[in-house]
């Protein structure tokens, strides 16, 4: 009998996008990369849908969409984070479960997952509903097919929410083998089961659902152990793992967090690659997903659910609630029993959420709680807002009623975006995970009491404060909750302030958007006085997501270095705004700084909003620009520095001596500089980055490795993408090979995978044909292949010798 094999990548990273904004802003811990996100989708996600097979030197034979061969779910909010920021990822996901359709008779490897990765059992009657009911929509309006599993969050399970799930169509979910006992005629037994198959579960209603069984000694190992360091044991290790009873079909299936593959375990990926070729071509076994096997072989026998369970807890779901001893290490003397007064402060605010929704929608919707259901229909772009809108109300809404609607709506989904497990999961409040649940309360905040007449921040701040931080400057969450959500809660003039600040950092740019606000500019003035910039006007800024909007007066002043000051204020109208700034654009021109600032503080009565008042990502961007700019107007010096200093280091060594440690600090210095803005252009110079790199290697210099190293790959990724565009250009392959010879030899921090890709797509595409050409003793062709083989033996991929 064959023996089944079945790998499953639960693929999640908590939602991060700041709740004002609707996008992530930049995280310092995640650096170089901008936030998580980015840097797990670089190390994890992008590289198993391009993932390197080798041979026994390390070159690459083959490039595999490993998604296509797992059976894998990833979290809604990360597909719409990846859908907007890493379009080529997102569309392998969606093509690699067409094609586990082919290999997998018809039945895709993709399964859903419940929306906001909130603990289900834990969830009232109408959380579980819409969380089941999002994924289940999401999944469909993203995959184009109904899903026929559905991975719970943490794998904490109750009947209540498989109810829901078996209601809605779904046919199996994967648990841990602790989670269940053996059903023997109709009783519950304590007896061990055969994890090799799937089981029924009867549920209450009559309804049934099917359940498949991960084992779970070997996903222990092979996610906290070093069992990816060779795909070939890997793959031996799940041959060899199954029950000595083979009379009837077995399927061994292991379970891990997806980013298993590449983030935890670097090259992960190409391990998993390697262990899927080799199952593949094994004479014993075969690769399956979960739905083909339950369609194949479907459970003959039933199985009790023990509810309230998890595969991340010892004490079921104890970890998302109370001090329960599961942590992630690292501090012993540390407790979590915040977790308690924090979960009690989120289960008081949305209880009175819940009401205000229940009271101010009742008018508003026929059925409230169905809306909200269907409001994933709208914020996926399946539904323009009008149109849903109108189906759920029954009539024709005002533009006021419109807006109250979707903020009750967005209220609602805020609502269940602060129960994301994360924010419970690691060992203090303090964390960054714990920071975005509160976040998301805050916006809770903010509508809720915007919809009514309720004061809601004083008693939830009341309540937190008994959640108390390890980390003595933290003090408790009420003082997390004032020192980092009341700093980043906006409103419409500090929407308008960033809008402002963009303004100032590319005044090219005729910006009609912000994040997740539409802008309308009533009226702009640029004035430029030598180092100093001004830009001022009144401008409409509308909500995509509620509608609401609000006419803003704002003026953003750079005046010379690194000082600038932003303010903004409800309009006062266009015509007295005006009248307000007239005496300005003079005392820009012919005044002191403070002069202007007095005058602006007076016009906007003080609202001004510092640099670090705003969101990180304006803060960076901010930093980089004026960086870049000093950088720009300091190229004659630097040039005149290096022009003097660089010959003198190199005839210290045609001497045979060590150049002055003075001269070689200021190259390295020059170098970087040089490097870092030429590998940033949109068009790098190839014979430029050559050059410098000769001359960091000739100088024996260091580069900025981590920082640089990430652009340095962001330049060289443009280049191939160059050679892929005009793969016929023989300088640049020359060029391009001498660069990547260079930067291998270097201590820099970077990962080529992206470019060998490319560069394999070039090989597949063009090296047969050409070859035959060389052979027949054509010259160009002959001189292509010379230098595509050098450019490949750097990149490590195998060429025909």
């Amino acid at each position: 009998m064959k023996k089944f094999i079945c790998i499953h990548g639960h693929f999640y990273q908590p939602p991060r996008e700041n709740p004002w904004l609707e996008a992530i802003t930049y995280q310092e811990s995640a650096h170089p990369f901008h936030d998580w996100n980015e840097r797990v989708h670089a190390e994890c996600y992008a590289p198993n849908s391009q993932a390197r097979i080798v041979d026994g030197k390390g070159d690459i034979t083959d490039l595999v969409n490993n998604y296509s061969q797992i059976s894998f779910d990833f979290g809604p909010t990360l597909l719409s984070w990846m859908e907007a920021c890493a379009p080529d990822t997102y569309q392998a996901l969606l093509n690699a479960d067409k094609l586990s359709q082919k290999q997998f008779s018809q039945h895709g490897s993709a399964m859903a997952q419940c929306y906001s990765h909130m603990i289900m059992p834990l969830a009232n009657k109408n959380d579980k509903y819409t969380q089941v009911y999002w994924g289940i929509r999401d999944f469909e309006f993203r995959f184009q097919r109904l899903p026929e599993g559905m991975w719970l969050p943490e794998t904490a399970v109750d009947l209540d929410t498989l109810e829901i799930m078996a209601d809605l169509g779904i046919k199996f979910t994967v648990l841990a083998p602790h989670q269940a006992r053996l059903l023997m005629h109709n009783n519950a037994t304590g007896q061990e089961f055969d994890i090799h198959k799937p089981y029924r579960i009867q549920l209450e209603s009559g309804r049934v659902i099917n359940v498949f069984f991960y084992n779970g000694p070997l996903s222990q190992s092979l996610a906290f152990e070093n069992l990816l360091k060779d795909g070939k044991q890997y793959a031996e290790k799940l041959i060899h793992s199954f029950s000595g009873n083979t009379a009837e079909p077995q399927l061994l299936s292991v379970a891990t967090d997806g980013e298993t593959y590449g983030h935890h375990h670097k090259f992960g990926d190409m391990a998993l690659a390697y262990t899927l070729r080799y199952i593949d071509n094994h004479p014993d076994a075969c690769l399956t997903n979960y739905a083909e096997f339950l369609d194949n072989f479907p459970p003959k026998n039933e199985i009790q659910i023990i509810e309230k369970t998890s595969w991340s807890c010892a004490h079921g779901i104890e970890r998302w609630k109370s001090d329960c001893g599961c942590e992630t290490g690292g501090q012993p003397s540390w407790n979590q029993e915040w977790r308690q007064p924090l979960r009690a402060a989120l289960d008081w605010l949305k209880g009175q959420a819940d009401s205000i929704f229940t009271e101010v929608s009742r008018n508003r919707f026929k059925k409230p709680w169905h809306a909200r259901n269907n409001y994933i229909n709208c914020f996926n772009g399946q539904l323009n807002i009008d149109s849903f809108l109108a189906e759920q109300s029954g009539y024709d809404m005002k533009e006021s009623e419109k807006i109250v609607a979707l903020k009750l709506l967005q209220m609602q989904r805020h609502a269940m975006l602060m129960y994301t497990s994360c924010g419970w999961f690691f060992n203090d409040i303090s964390g960054i995970e714990t920071e975005q649940i509160l976040s998301y309360a805050g916006r809770v905040i903010q509508l809720a009491e915007e919809l009514s007449s309720k004061k809601l921040e004083p008693k939830f701040l009341t309540l937190l404060a008994l959640a108390k931080s390890n980390v003595p400057e933290r003090e408790n969450g009420a003082q997390i909750y004032k020192q980092v959500i009341k700093k980043s809660r906006m409103n419409f003039s500090t929407l308008c302030a960033h809008y402002a600040l963009n303004r100032l950092i590319d005044l090219c740019d005729n910006k009609e958007t912000l994040y997740s606000n539409r802008i309308e500019l009533l009226d702009f003035h640029n004035l430029i006085n030598h180092r100093s910039r001004m830009i001022y006007g009144t401008a409409k800024i509308t909500s995509n997501l509620t509608l609401d909007s609000s006419q803003q007066d704002f003026c953003a002043y750079h005046f010379g270095d690194y000082k600038i000051r932003v303010f903004a204020k409800y309009s006062i109208g266009q015509e007295a705004f005006e009248n307000a700034m007239e005496p300005v654009p003079v005392k820009f021109i012919t005044g002191s700084s403070d002069e202007v600032l007095t005058e602006l503080e007076s016009i906007f009565e003080k609202k001004c909003f510092p640099l670090n008042t705003m969101s990180k990502n304006e803060q960076k961007s901010i930093c980089d620009a004026i960086l870049y700019s000093a950088m720009s107007e300091n190229d004659e010096s630097y040039s005149r520095l290096y022009d003097s200093f660089e010959p003198l280091s190199r005839y210290f060594m045609e001497q045979g001596l060590t150049p002055p440690k003075s001269a070689l600090t200021l190259i390295e210095s020059i170098l970087n500089v040089r490097l870092w803005k030429e590998v940033q252009k949109e068009e790098p110079e190839f014979h430029l980055i050559e050059k410098l790199l000769s001359e960091v290697d000739l100088h024996g210099v260091s580069l900025e490795a981590e920082t640089l190293g990430k652009f340095i790959e962001k330049g060289v990724h443009k280049m191939a993408h160059r050679i892929v565009d005009d793969p016929d250009n023989l300088s640049m392959l020359e060029s391009f090979e001498t660069i990547i010879r260079l930067l291998t030899s270097m201590p820099l921090q970077f990962d080529l995978w992206q470019v060998q890709s490319l560069i394999y797509q070039v090989k597949c595409s063009n090296y047969d044909e050409v070859n035959e050409r060389s052979q027949q003793g054509d010259g160009f062709s002959k001189k292509w292949i010379s230098r595509f083989n050098a450019l490949a033996h750097s990149l490590h991929i195998q060429v025909p010798q």
